[in-house]
């Protein structure tokens, strides 16, 4: 299968809508607005257009991937979600081609760590690992092995203290 990743276009945004609904249409642990989360995240603070990747098969998006900056313990860092891909194209390798694409880019932008709140069984074949035992607090309400950091860089490992995210990545968003 031969997938393109590259950084969105404001044309890509109604397809990323429909996908990131299609994808989280039958997750067990949805909070139902998934779809809305990529707009509120574009509208924030922490949006970096070279961090809010696609995945495009034969002119189709398959795919989609956004990172955002945020704070943890006053350090910059990055928060991953949502991850997003259709299911007709699911277990093909799209996610994680998202995934280290979007690790290579926040590397050589210079950041040095990622977090995010996920399916504990999919995340750590990425590198995720449970971010308490760092020293990294989430303010969400979700299971300990659920809240993960993956550091991109020796200088990630130094930084602990509590994730510091904007109203637009809470369920619900700034509305």
């Amino acid at each position: 299968m031969n997938i393109t990743i590259r950084q969105e276009t404001p044309d890509d945004h109604a397809a990323i809508y429909t996908l990131t609904e299609a994808a989280f249409a039958e997750m067990e642990h949805a909070d139902g607005d998934e779809q809305e989360m990529p707009a509120r995240l574009r509208a924030g603070e922490g949006f970096l257009p070279e961090l809010s990747l696609v995945a495009e098969f034969d002119g189709q998006l398959v795919g989609h991937v956004l990172f955002t900056e945020i704070t943890i313990g006053g350090h910059p860092a990055l928060c991953v979600g949502p991850l997003s891909v259709l299911p007709a194209f699911q277990r093909r390798g799209i996610g994680g081609a998202l995934m280290e694409h979007g690790h290579d880019t926040a590397r050589a932008l210079g950041f040095s760590l990622c977090v995010l709140v996920g399916h504990e069984d999919y995340y750590p074949r990425f590198g995720y690992e449970p971010a308490g035992r760092y020293g990294i607090t989430f303010p969400i309400d979700a299971p300990e092995a659920c809240k993960m950091v993956k550091f991109l860089s020796p200088h990630g490992a130094t930084i602990q203290g509590a994730v510091l995210l904007p109203p637009e990545h809470m369920p619900g968003g700034s509305e």
